[in-house]
């Protein structure tokens, strides 16, 4: 499955949260995310990412392993995505570098998910703060086969429409990059 996404910078975020409360009911979660790569940056170099998600959250803690392939769409950065739930985050951790991939980055992301239908697709809308990135994002996202990718994203580009998210907004730039950028 393709995962089509599209991310932005939210202007007003208290006005994005009430409207998006008016849609669902909020799931605020903590995300530790890790990232791995061969020493040699071969996933990176490949736009590929694999990726070790624990989330906290109300309804507990659970982990998510995760394998993003390289974007179908450019313009939006959508990936195809894998991903698994792993019972043991450790273990998880332990076999990605036992099998020599190497911590690329980690870091936490706070965030607020809402659920719903648009265009008569399941989506989910994130508000998202990086404690080490100033501002407020918002992603959206639905799972599609390839050929449905351009009619998933403009049913996205509606939902952002709705929520008062224009074209000039919208963001490519990667948390693991704005992160890195940060800590140097």
């Amino acid at each position: 499955m393709i995962e089509a996404e599209l991310k932005a910078r939210v202007q007003e975020p208290e006005q994005v949260m009430r409207l998006l409360d008016g849609r669902a009911r909020a799931r605020s979660e903590v995300y530790r995310d890790t990232y791995y790569d061969r020493p040699d940056g071969l996933l990176a170099a490949a736009d590929e990412e694999l990726r070790v998600r624990t989330i906290h959250g109300e309804a507990g803690t659970r982990t998510v392993l995760t394998f993003k392939g390289a974007a179908v769409d450019v313009a939006s950065g959508s990936k195809p995505e894998h991903e698994t739930g792993v019972d043991d985050a450790e273990a998880a951790h332990a076999i990605l570098r036992g099998l020599g991939y190497v911590e690329v980055i980690a870091f936490e992301k706070r965030c607020r998910n809402y659920d719903f239908e648009a265009g008569e697709r399941r989506m989910l809308a994130t508000l998202v703060r990086v404690p080490e990135i100033e501002g407020t994002f918002l992603e959206v996202e639905t799972l599609v086969v390839e050929a449905d990718v351009e009619a998933a994203l403009d049913d996205i580009r509606g939902v952002l429409a709705d929520l008062g998210i224009g074209d000039e907004d919208l963001t490519r730039e990667a948390y693991t990059r704005a992160v890195a950028k940060q800590r140097k």
